[in-house]
C-alpha cells in the first residue's frame, strides 16, 4: 500500500491531468481508481485537499507579483530547516531563468510545506514545483512539456 501524499499527487498528475479531467467534478471515480490502485484513503483525502489549497493559493500570492525583480527572498526559521540548501538553489535558479516569478516561489514554497514532511528534498520540490505551474497555466511562460523535462529529468547536474 502506498503510503505518502505525494505519491498520490504525483499519480494524479501523471494520469489525471495528462488526460484532462476535471478533478472537482471527478473526485468520487477518483477515489475509487486512487484506492483500487492501493492508495491509503487518508491520504487521497489530504491529496484532493493540498490540490485545493493550490487552487486558493494563487489569490493569496497575489500580492507578492507587485515585489520588484531581483529582491532577495528571507527564508524563515522553519523554511530553512524544511527546505534544504538545494531545495532553495533550485528556487532561485528558477527565477533567474525567468522560469517563477515571486508570486509563483510563495506558492511553491507554501505548497512544499503543505507536504507535511519534516525535510522536502529536491524531488519532491520539482514535483511541487511543476504542479503549482501546471495550476497556473500563464500564457507567458515555457511550454509545460519543457518544464517537465528540464525538472524531471536529471537536470540538477548542470547546476552544481
Amino acid at each position: 500500500m502506498k503510503e505518502n501524499m505525494l505519491d498520490v499527487l504525483m499519480y494524479l498528475f501523471d494520469h489525471v491531468f495528462d488526460a484532462d479531467m476535471e478533478v472537482e467534478a471527478d473526485q468520487d471515480i477518483l477515489t475509487d481508481e486512487l484506492e483500487a490502485a492501493g492508495f491509503d484513503k487518508g491520504e487521497i483525502d489530504k491529496a484532493f485537499d493540498w490540490l485545493e489549497d493550490l487552487r486558493m493559493a494563487e489569490g493569496r500570492a497575489e500580492g507578492v507579483r507587485a515585489q520588484t525583480v531581483g529582491s532577495l527572498r528571507i527564508y524563515s526559521e522553519e523554511e530553512m530547516q524544511r527546505l534544504s540548501a538545494d531545495c532553495r538553489g533550485f528556487i532561485v535558479f528558477m527565477e533567474q531563468c525567468g522560469i517563477v516569478d515571486a508570486q509563483v516561489r510563495e506558492m511553491v514554497i507554501e505548497r512544499a510545506l503543505a507536504l507535511g514532511s519534516h525535510l522536502v528534498d529536491l524531488d519532491q520540490l520539482k514535483w511541487v514545483t511543476l504542479m503549482v505551474l501546471c495550476n497556473c497555466e500563464r500564457d507567458d511562460g515555457p511550454p509545460v512539456e519543457w518544464l517537465e523535462e528540464l525538472m524531471l529529468d536529471e537536470f540538477t547536474e548542470i547546476m552544481h
